[in-house]
């Protein structure tokens, strides 16, 4: 049994920081990717980031580019996503999730994705 486990959300005002962590734990896996998704109230659930393994590999969606970086942490099992310039238009649920597949590249395609977290509430106010 995996288990993802998010942190940092919070409530901050348009052209703030957040940094969201998440922390895999419960199996040992390793040379996986992993990805940070979110949704929103009444839309689907989008991709924002993935990172493979080793973290030279990065992937981010186009309307985050240059406002967010996502990087992995020296021991491999949590993610990290820095996002600054924030906008109302961020606010959603971010997910993150891995794919346990070895050496995968990192994927906007959420069907690649193995195991999800519980999310965390990302509020922007304008």
């Amino acid at each position: 049994q995996v288990q993802l486990v998010e942190s940092g959300g919070g409530l901050v005002q348009a052209g703030g920081s957040l940094r969201l962590s998440c922390a895999a734990s419960g199996r040992t896996f390793s040379r996986h990717a992993m990805g940070w998704f979110r949704q929103a109230p009444g839309k689907e659930r989008e991709f924002v980031a993935a990172i493979n393994w080793g973290g030279g590999n990065t992937y981010l969606a186009d309307s985050v580019k240059g406002r967010f970086t996502i990087s992995m942490g020296n021991a491999k099992n949590t993610v990290y996503l820095q996002m600054n310039s924030l906008q109302p238009a961020d606010s959603a649920l971010y997910y993150c999730a891995v794919v346990t597949r070895p050496y995968s590249d990192p994927t906007y395609d959420r069907t690649s994705y193995d195991y999800w977290g519980q999310g965390t509430q990302v509020t922007v106010s304008s």
